[in-house]
């Protein structure tokens, strides 16, 4: 699993709002200046996070982003879900995947089903709110 970069992008984003939440809505310029991000390129991540109701946009003076939720209700997993196109470790398991036909005798099909859990149940466990109060050199979150 390779996470794009319109996935570490929005979690960049996301972060930034979360950490700006005072600020009230936040200029898309002001967001793309502070993280080094073109401001076109920033504009089809805002847009997905608007669609999925991540964020709430306003026109106008004054206007900008801000987040819908408290940081805590956001995880990883579910920014990262609206952003790439599988989570899954092997094809198999990707959603709307057909039925292999071989997975009644795939004697790694099992392992490949633990891996995507450990990976689901990680990604779901870290908050926006976690990683506001991390260490850039470090993140001690264990599962």
């Amino acid at each position: 699993m390779l996470i794009s970069t319109k996935g570490r992008y929005a979690l960049r984003v996301m972060i930034d709002l979360a950490e700006h939440q005072a600020d009230g809505f936040i200029p898309l310029r002001t967001i793309a200046q502070r993280q080094g991000i073109s401001e076109k390129y920033l504009e089809s991540i805002i847009k997905l996070l608007v669609k999925a109701k991540l964020l709430t946009g306003l026109r106008g003076k004054g206007g900008g982003y801000r987040l819908t939720m408290a940081p805590e209700q956001y995880t990883v997993g579910s920014i990262l879900r609206l952003t790439e196109d599988s989570m899954a470790p092997v094809s198999c398991l990707e959603p709307g995947a057909e039925v292999c036909s071989r997975s009644g005798e795939c004697r790694t099909l099992a392992l490949w089903r633990g891996l995507d859990k450990v990976i689901s149940d990680y990604l779901n466990g870290v908050t926006l709110a976690d990683l506001m109060h991390t260490d850039p050199e470090g993140f001690d979150y264990v599962i």
